[in-house]
């Protein structure tokens, strides 16, 4: 690890230097308009989930994360960004990072790790971009695709995607994903449902296809088409707006999607890289519904919203489920429902009270009741949970902030969702950029 440290410091200062020699008189400037950017998250994480036969999980863990860009061969258009990220536990190791055998506390995902987490190279033509590489994509409300910021080690895409605005008010972006690399290597796609591997960095043959038309600001149509190879095809719309009627406004989202069997397979499964095990075309039927309506007066924030993820339709393997989503915003805080409902499906209707101000900061509380669409034992009842957090920037310090948050779930009548959880954080983030 330290060695591993060491590496990612000296990446900025490699660069410095590559600059600085690539700058003579005589030669080609190979790095120009050279910017560097980072972030440091130190974080406590406390887990107690009831009767998991586990002991409570106390995690002292901390994100160091160090980027550098510039532009290359002095070509209008042409440049790179590289970027490293560790995560470190000081030695503490009283909670389950899933890949370090400490199996006898509860989990929280984010083992000591480090790697490369961007390595891409761009090029743009006007208003159109094409990125190849490492890179992070998260789209829309990152409900299908993200990079699960919340943890500690982000995920993150090998990919060589396109993006293009150069008709007005229309956003299109195509890409071709050949690699993901999860949060961890213990993958919590892992569920005798799927019949994965606990692998969670993996080689694939996905393509991704989204597409915003603004029509104004009350009214944007968004359709896409994920094509998750072995997976499933995601495909739906969404229709997104503001309203603004002086002191009151309104956002909504109104959303459908639909799963079917994959178009795409893996690619070959031959090589020493990692894998996650699933192959083929499995069977896949399922639907998505979410409506979701905010509304701010005067920066007192309340919304409402209905989410639900449709059960297994005839022989299809599993329920509809997101596997490259920002699964920590949606569904609990307290992570209840990262996998699938035993094909059950899952209903999710909540509502939110919060504030928001610039001196003040955020305050946020949210309330959940959980449903399954078909019986878990004898139940449907999935429980219920209540989130509270709050935000806010350190006085007198440049970029850096300070969060407290809680989630807080009590179990149902369905078998397998009858115990409690609690799941508590404290943390600071400093971000800081070259301009």
């Amino acid at each position: 690890m330290k060695k591993m440290l060491l590496s990612m410091a000296a990446v900025p200062c490699l660069l410095i230097s590559i600059h600085v020699n690539a700058s003579a008189d005589d030669g080609i400037n190979i790095l120009s308009n050279v910017k560097f950017s980072g972030e440091i998250r130190p974080r406590y994480e406390y887990v107690d989930a009831q009767n998991s036969g586990k002991e409570i999980a106390n995690a002292f863990t901390a994100r160091t994360t160090l980027g550098v860009g510039a532009d290359l061969f002095q070509i209008d258009g042409l440049s790179a960004f590289l970027e490293g990220s560790a995560v470190s536990n000081f030695g503490d190791r009283n909670y389950n990072g899933t890949i370090d055998g400490n199996t006898k506390y509860d989990i929280v995902a984010d083992p000591q790790q480090a790697r490369i987490t961007q390595a891409y190279i761009d090029y743009k033509i006007n208003k159109t971009l094409v990125r190849a590489g490492r890179q992070d994509v998260n789209l829309d409300n990152q409900r299908f695709i993200g990079t699960v910021d919340w943890r500690q080690m982000k995920q993150t895409f090998d990919a060589v995607a396109l993006v293009d605005n150069s008709i007005e008010n229309l956003s299109l972006l195509g890409a071709y994903v050949y690699g993901v690399n999860g949060v961890k290597n213990q993958s919590f796609l892992s569920t005798a449902a799927t019949g994965l591997s606990t692998n969670e960095a993996y080689d694939t043959s996905s393509v991704l296809l989204h597409a915003t038309y603004k029509i104004n600001d009350m009214l944007h149509v968004t359709a896409y088409d994920y094509m998750l190879a072995s997976i499933s095809d995601t495909y739906g719309a969404a229709l997104t707006g503001n309203i603004d009627a002086g002191t009151l406004k309104l956002d909504y989202r109104a959303e459908y999607a639909k799963q079917a069997d994959p178009s795409l397979e893996r690619r070959s499964q031959s090589g020493a890289s990692a894998k996650v095990g699933i192959s083929g075309k499995p069977e896949a039927d399922a639907r998505y519904y979410n409506l979701d309506l905010g509304a701010n007066v005067n920066s007192f924030l309340a919304g409402v919203n209905y989410e639900s993820l449709g059960k297994a339709e005839g022989s299809s393997v599993i329920g509809f489920w997101t596997p490259l989503a920002t699964l920590h915003a949606f569904n609990g805080w307290a992570d209840v429902f990262l996998g699938s409902t035993n094909n059950a499906g899952l209903n999710d209707a909540n509502v939110r009270l919060g504030y928001a101000e610039k001196t003040f900061g955020k305050v946020l509380a949210v309330y959940h009741k959980f449903d399954a669409q078909k019986n878990i034992g004898t139940s449907k009842d999935l429980g219920s949970e209540f989130d509270v957090s709050y935000g806010n920037k350190i006085p007198k310090i440049n970029n850096l902030t300070a969060l407290i948050k809680g989630a807080f779930y009590k179990g149902g009548n369905a078998t397998g969702f009858t115990n409690d959880k609690t799941v508590a954080w404290l943390m600071l983030d400093y971000k800081f950029a070259t301009k």
